[in-house]
């Protein structure tokens, strides 16, 4: 802990993120244990701000964790799948898969078209109704370790703090909060989760995280154009054979349409901005006559576990365990990580409980690392493992083997390929500027197709701008030397909220042709665009980029996303 003076309560268990994961944890715990001390933490405003997500939910997890939901008239499943098509685009058509042909796992017939953050309210509810404690607004920025190692704890960002690292006139310390067990459920490439990897090694033996990014926008289209119930997946055009990604478009209540795009991060080339090719995916004919006379209502971004199977770290370590997508529990092809997360938080849950009867408190829960490849999410994973290798070794062509390769796992419970492995992590897929010609993408119309300022105006994203700048650059001179001499500044492109840009002396912006002048270049870090995505934690080349928690409350505010 530091020096600071702070302020410490004790709980039975702390759980970082109100996202489902955490949520589902925190109701379980007090279902089966009604007199635990069970605290939330949660780095934006309100419960489910941050949450960003397709989404089509698998409700198998609900089911477990809430039998009776269906009969409440207050819960936020209102719309069901009632149709589900798959495409394949090329630049000017469409061919859909036949249904039958698809295997039976990818069939969304009994799941549901959501706000996944009107989920994560709903559960935040449910959990304070049972006593639980949610502290909104406090973001877990470091761990709080035993003599012996263990994790016994966290501590909140401290607030006020000014931009020169100095305490200003509204400088309040951060609490640290104890517990008996620490349950991580930030998401994607949580600043927690990923130094507890480090520090106990838990991704030993596994392969490396593999990451997307996905971009959502949340539009209300003209009552003929809607089509509540309607699941439509495509893949292909505009991203080519070799890059890995795809889209969905869904059609909730109310008139509200879901469009989003995933690109995978494991991309070759450094011209490639996703969210360029999320706009002009939607000029496909295939796409836009859904939008015509619509109106785009919010925007926003994140990274999305991709490694699955194989890339889930250890679960499990001393004093407490990884939940959610923290832990990479995402079903890539299905596009679908919250029912595993639920699964994931009561999982846990019932290990901490048995452990705390037991007597226990800040040892590791091993049964729950045990377990879970036997479990409904091990069973879930197990079967589309090799779809994401697949398709990063052969492009679409490896989209047909991954199809076969699900269904000889659900038809005869075996792979023709084993257990392939994904290779180096998608920072080293990034190859050089020089094997590659800058890519030329249309400017926006302002109609269908936006830039991305006005994209982050829709996000609702704020920070106080005399703080920290919470994007962490090790190397400066390594990001002048490698990142823009070498791959001519991809964090302007991969970047969703235009945080990253390089500019000369005058503070002009450098093109991506001007990569010989790196003496006068310099980075610059819009900070306060920044939707906590984490792609650059994740896809600089050089690991030379951290995210970490700006104060709490700051960031996007997602409604109904």
């Amino acid at each position: 802990m530091s020096e600071i003076e702070r302020e410490s309560m004790e709980f039975d268990v702390v759980i970082v993120g109100a996202g489902p994961a955490g949520l589902s944890a925190a109701i379980r715990l007090k279902q089966k244990s009604p007199d635990l001390s069970v605290v939330v933490l949660e780095k934006s405003a309100e419960v489910g701000a941050h949450i960003l997500s397709g989404a089509v939910v698998d409700p198998s997890g609900i089911d477990l964790l809430l039998p009776g939901w269906r009969d409440e008239e207050d819960h936020p499943f209102k719309t069901e799948v009632t149709d589900d098509q798959f495409l394949v685009l090329g630049p000017s058509g469409a061919l859909r898969i036949p249904n039958f042909l698809m295997p039976k796992l990818m069939n969304n017939h009994g799941n549901y078209i959501v706000s996944l953050g009107n989920v994560c309210r709903w559960l935040g509810a449910k959990a304070e109704a049972l006593g639980v404690e949610i502290y909104p607004g406090f973001a877990a920025t470091e761990l709080v370790f035993g003599e012996n190692g263990e994790v016994t704890g966290v501590l909140t960002g401290d607030m006020g703090v000014e931009r020169d690292g100095t305490h200003g006139p509204g400088f309040t310390p951060g609490m640290a909060l104890m517990g008996k067990y620490v349950l991580i459920g930030e998401g994607a490439r949580g600043s927690l989760a990923k130094k507890l990897i480090a520090k106990y090694k838990l991704d030993e033996g596994r392969d490396p995280g593999k990451y997307g990014i996905g971009l959502k926008e949340l539009w209300e289209v003209a009552p003929d154009k809607a089509r509540p119930g309607l699941v439509q997946h495509s893949f292909g055009w505009p991203l080519g054979m070799t890059t890995g990604g795809g889209s969905f478009l869904y059609h909730l209540e109310d008139n509200l349409v879901a469009v989003g795009f995933v690109v995978h991060l494991n991309y070759k080339n450094p011209y490639l901005a996703p969210f360029e090719e999320f706009q002009r995916f939607k000029t496909h004919p295939a796409i836009s006559n859904t939008f015509e006379g619509a109106k785009r209502v919010s925007y926003g971004a994140r990274a999305i576990t991709e490694g699955g199977w194989q890339s889930v770290p250890k679960l499990t370590f001393p004093g407490g365990a990884l939940l959610g997508c923290a832990a990479g529990f995402v079903n890539l092809p299905r596009i679908k990580g919250s029912h595993n997360a639920v699964h994931s938080g009561i999982q846990a849950a019932d290990q901490v409980v048995e452990a705390l009867a037991a007597g226990r408190s800040n040892d590791e829960l091993t049964a729950y690392e045990d377990g879970w490849r036997d479990s409904a999410i091990g069973r879930d994973l197990r079967k589309v493992r090799n779809v994401k290798p697949l398709w990063s070794k052969l492009g679409l062509f490896g989209v047909s083997l991954g199809g076969i390769d699900m269904w000889t796992n659900e038809l005869f419970g075996f792979s023709l390929f084993g257990t392939l492995s994904h290779g180096k992590s998608d920072a080293k897929s990034l190859e050089p500027a020089s094997k590659y010609k800058p890519i030329k993408y249309p400017k926006p119309d302002g109609k269908l197709t936006f830039d991305r300022l006005s994209s982050v105006f829709l996000s609702n994203t704020n920070h106080e701008e005399d703080q920290p700048v919470h994007l962490k650059v090790a190397d400066m001179d390594l990001q002048r030397r490698s990142e823009f001499a070498e791959f001519a500044g991809p964090s302007a492109r991969y970047c969703p909220a235009a945080v990253y840009e390089w500019v000369d002396a005058d503070g002009n912006s450098l093109t991506v042709d001007e990569p010989h002048k790196v003496e006068e270049a310099r980075f610059v870090i819009n900070a306060q665009n920044c939707v906590h995505c984490k792609t650059c934690d994740i896809k600089d080349p050089n690991g030379n980029i951290t995210w970490v928690p700006p104060q709490g409350g700051e960031g996007p505010v997602y409604p109904n996303m």
